[in-house]
Formats: C-alpha cells, structure tokens, sequence
C-alpha cells in the first residue's frame, strides 16, 4: 500500500493564475469534515473566498496590523525579526481561493472534575493540549492531503493569527457564527512547479520512542 499521498503535500506559496475547479473544492472541504474530532462535536466551520478583491484586503489588513504591531516596539532588533515575516504573513494574497478555518466552542468534560478535585496541575495540562484545537488540526491536515492528491497547494498558516479580531470584522457581514473563532488559513491553487518541495525532515529516530 502506497503513502505517497502523504508525501506530494507540501507548503506552496507560490500558485499559477489557474482557478481551483468547484468540484474538487468541494470534495477537498468534505474531506477536511471527515477528520476525526472529539465527542464528534465538529466544531469546525470553512470560509472559503474565492472574491480575489477581499483575498487582498485581508491581506492588506494583516500587513497593516504588523506595522502597527511594529510602530509600538522600541528594540529595533525586535522590530526587524517581526517585519521579515510580512512576507509569509501576507503571500496568500496571490492565491485563487483563501480558505479561513474556524473553531467552534468544544467542551473539555474533565475539567471540573479535575477543579473539583483539586487537580491544578492536571488541569492545566488539558487545557493546554487544547483538544477542540484538536478537531480543527486535524480537519486542516485531511484538507491538505486531499487537495495535494487532486493536484492543489496548501501552506498552512496560523502568523497571521495577531490580526484575526480586524479580519473577523471585515468578515462579519457575510460571516458570523457566535463562538466560532478564526485560528488557522490556508490558500489554495494550483502550484507553479519550483513549489513543490519540503525542507528535510529530522530522522525518525529523533523523534520516536519505543516502549516495548
């Protein structure tokens, strides 16, 4: 058995002038809500814009945002660290379609037990692992296999995140789902072929442990 579908993905950020066909956007989007997700809650919800006038704005709000962000900061080396990410942050722009992935309310279940119970540390580590995060990771990644084995590029994207309350405004008129929560993009399109690679990864043996 073949994984090589796993393998074709990798992170584009460069695509060709070509539209994303209606019929695999839609089997790419029915995919991504074929993750799994705790309790079956699915508490993810796709913007997909496909308008390339509101694909600027956004990130146009996003640039914007980040020289604000860095008008604030003093320490010059701290400024420029920030600013080089504009690119990374904003490239999305040039895409055909901009999928936006939000994350709806989803109930832990074990916290009051572990508050209850005095189980603070606990507790905390719950939280952390933010399982209904979870859920909306999971359905990005079966998103991106799907549309790399239908011949799209995906990148996914959470820089941005520091300019999620200015682009839900901008957003609110056409969407608003009340605790849904942007926290993740990623574009998609047709991907120019010098695009199609990934950075090494580190050796398996590096990141496994084996407990027999």
């Amino acid at each position: 058995m073949s994984l090589s579908f796993i393998y074709q993905r990798h992170s584009v950020r460069k695509f060709k002038d070509e539209p994303v066909k209606d019929n695999d956007l839609m089997e790419i989007l029915k995919a991504a809500t074929y993750a799994p997700s705790g309790k079956n809650k699915q508490n993810w919800h796709f913007v997909i814009i496909k308008d390339k006038e509101k694909i600027k704005k956004i990130a146009q709000i996003v640039h914007e945002k980040t020289n604000y962000l860095a008008s604030k900061v003093d320490d010059e080396n701290l400024k420029q660290n920030f600013l080089k990410f504009l690119y990374y942050h904003t490239f999305f722009k040039d895409a055909p379609v901009l999928i936006l992935a939000f994350a709806g309310p989803y109930p832990i279940g074990s916290d009051q037990i572990l508050k209850i119970a005095g189980e603070d540390e606990a507790l905390k580590r719950v939280i952390s692992a933010s399982p209904g995060i979870q859920n909306i990771a999971a359905a990005i990644e079966n998103l991106m296999l799907a549309a790399a084995q239908l011949g799209y590029g995906t990148c996914w994207m959470t820089g941005p995140n520091y300019a999620v309350i200015e682009i839900e405004k901008f957003l609110e008129k056409e969407f608003l789902k009340e605790g849904y929560e942007l926290v993740a993009m990623t574009p998609l399109g047709v991907p120019q072929e010098s695009e199609l690679k990934s950075p090494q990864r580190k050796p398996l043996s590096e990141v496994i442990t084996i407990i027999e």
